[in-house]
C-alpha cells in the first residue's frame, strides 16, 4: 500500500513539475512564482465548488490560472526578458508574495473546507488491513492521462512542431508566420494551469492553506534538478522516486543506532554524536529530497536526463 501511496505522491509532484518544466524548457524562464499557481488552482477550486460543485471547479479553475498566467506573461515577463534571466526570477519571485497576500485577504490566513467529493471518499480497494482511497486512485488517473496529452501534443501535432521550433529557431519560426511571443505566451499559460490541475486535485487530498505553496515549492525546483533542467521525463522519474522515498522513509524505524547493534557494535550515550546515531529514518524524512539533490549535483549536475548546460 505504501507503493500505491507514494506512486500517487510521486506523479502529483510531476504534475507540479510538468509545468514548470515545460516552461523552462521552451522559454528558459525559471518561474519561482509556480507553486502559487499551484495554490490559486486550489482556492479556485474550493470557491468554485461551494458555488456549484466538485467538477465545475476541477474544469473552470486550470482555465482560470492559466488565463491569468497567459495576461502575466504578456504584460509584466514579456517586458522584463530584455533584461535577462535576473530580472525574470526577481519578478516572478515577487509575484509569489503579491498572490501569497491576495490570497491571505480574499480567504483568511486559515485553511478552508475543500472536501474530496463524497462519492470518491470510498476505498477502492483493501490490501491485508490497509484501504486505498478511490480519490487517491482518480489523482493517478488524472496525472498519466495529463503525461500522455503532453506527450502527444509535444511530438504529434502541429502546435508541437511549433513550439519546438520557436524554442531552437524563432526568427525562422516568425519568417514562417508564426507569432513567436504568443507561442511563448501559450506555454507560460499552459505551464501555470498545469499547475493549477495539480492544486485542484492535491489541494483536497492534503490541505488547502496559505502555506501550500511554501510546503512544495521547494520540493518542485529538487524534482526539477534532480530529473534535469527541462526534461519532462526526467521530471518523471525524479517525481516518483521521490515520492516512493518519502513515503517508505515515513514508516520506517531504522537508523544507524539500531543498525549497529544488530551488526553487534554498541554506541553508547558517551560516544560524540549520539544523538545524531540515533535519529531513525522517519524522523528525517522530510530532509531525504535534499540530500538527494546535492548527491546528484555532486554526480550528475545536469540531472537524470537533463540535456541543457544553463
Amino acid at each position: 500500500m505504501s507503493m500505491l501511496n507514494g506512486l500517487s505522491y510521486g506523479l502529483l509532484l510531476f504534475m507540479l513539475s510538468a509545468g514548470l518544466t515545460l516552461i523552462f524548457s521552451m522559454m528558459g524562464v525559471l518561474n519561482f512564482a509556480h507553486a502559487s499557481f499551484y495554490m490559486i488552482g486550489a482556492y479556485f477550486a474550493y470557491q468554485l465548488s461551494s458555488w456549484s460543485n466538485y467538477w465545475v471547479g476541477f474544469l473552470i479553475a486550470p482555465i482560470l490560472v492559466a488565463l491569468l498566467g497567459g495576461l502575466f506573461e504578456r504584460y509584466m515577463l514579456r517586458k522584463t526578458h530584455k533584461f535577462g534571466h535576473v530580472a525574470e526570477l526577481l519578478l516572478t519571485f515577487g509575484l509569489s508574495f503579491v498572490i501569497l497576500e491576495l490570497v491571505q485577504l480574499v480567504w483568511g490566513r486559515t485553511s478552508v473546507d475543500y472536501a474530496i467529493p463524497t462519492a470518491m471518499q470510498a476505498p477502492l480497494f483493501k490490501l491485508y488491513d490497509s484501504t486505498f482511497q478511490t480519490y487517491r486512485g482518480f489523482m493517478m488517473l488524472v496525472a498519466l492521462l495529463m503525461l500522455v496529452s503532453l506527450y502527444l501534443l509535444l511530438k504529434k501535432t502541429r502546435i508541437g512542431l511549433v513550439i519546438q521550433a520557436a524554442l531552437t529557431h524563432p526568427d525562422t519560426t516568425e519568417a514562417l508566420g508564426h507569432n513567436v511571443p504568443r507561442v511563448f505566451a501559450y506555454v507560460f499559460a499552459g505551464g501555470c494551469g498545469l499547475a493549477a490541475l495539480a492544486g485542484v486535485i492535491g489541494g483536497n487530498a492534503f490541505i488547502t492553506e496559505p502555506g501550500m505553496a511554501q510546503s512544495v515549492g521547494a520540493i518542485i525546483f529538487v524534482v526539477v534538478v534532480v530529473g534535469g533542467m527541462g526534461s519532462l521525463g526526467g521530471a518523471l522519474i525524479a517525481s516518483i522516486l521521490i515520492g516512493l522515498m518519502q513515503t517508505f522513509a515515513v514508516g520506517l524505524d531504522w537508523s544507524i543506532l539500531g543498525g549497529a547493534k544488530s551488526l553487534g557494535v554498541e554506541i553508547t550515550s558517551a560516544t560524540p554524536g549520539y544523538s545524531l546515531w540515533s535519529l531513525k529514518l522517519s524522523q528525517i524524512a522530510p530532509i531525504l529530497p535534499y540530500l538527494l539533490l546535492v548527491l546528484m549535483l555532486i554526480v550528475r549536475p545536469k540531472g537524470i536526463m537533463g540535456t541543457r548546460d544553463e
